[in-house]
């Protein structure tokens, strides 16, 4: 059985689709003196909401909430619908811990045993 929908239904679908994803997200892109939300993330680059992408381009922050992910050198955008785009130049995954500047015994002892 086949469905068929008129435009402004579907229009209406779509919007109500991009809301609930933009509730439900917890992404966020931050250019050093604002924030936006974002869609998606993937390898390569992310998406936001075309009405509300700003002209990014350098480095910005992306957060998942309060958690820092990454830090990134935007490069390109380009809009695909109702949605904007943009592609990383570099994308630089946030440590949590400082580097260690030795190499770690994969045998060594977790703790010490007195006697």
């Amino acid at each position: 059985m086949e469905t068929h929908f008129s435009p402004e239904v579907m229009a209406g679908l779509q919007k109500a689709r991009m809301q609930d994803a933009m509730k439900k997200n917890r992404l966020r892109v931050f250019d050093g003196s604002s924030e936006y939300s974002v869609l998606k993330i993937w390898e390569d680059g992310f998406s936001m909401l075309a009405g509300s992408a700003p002209p990014l381009r350098g480095f910005v922050d992306l957060f998942d909430g309060a958690r820092h992910l990454s830090q990134c050198l935007v490069i390109h955008s380009e809009p695909d619908g109702e949605v904007m785009n943009y592609e990383f130049k570099r994308n630089t995954v946030v440590l949590t811990d400082a580097p260690k500047d030795y190499a770690e015994d994969a045998n060594a002892p977790v703790a010490l045993i007195a006697k």
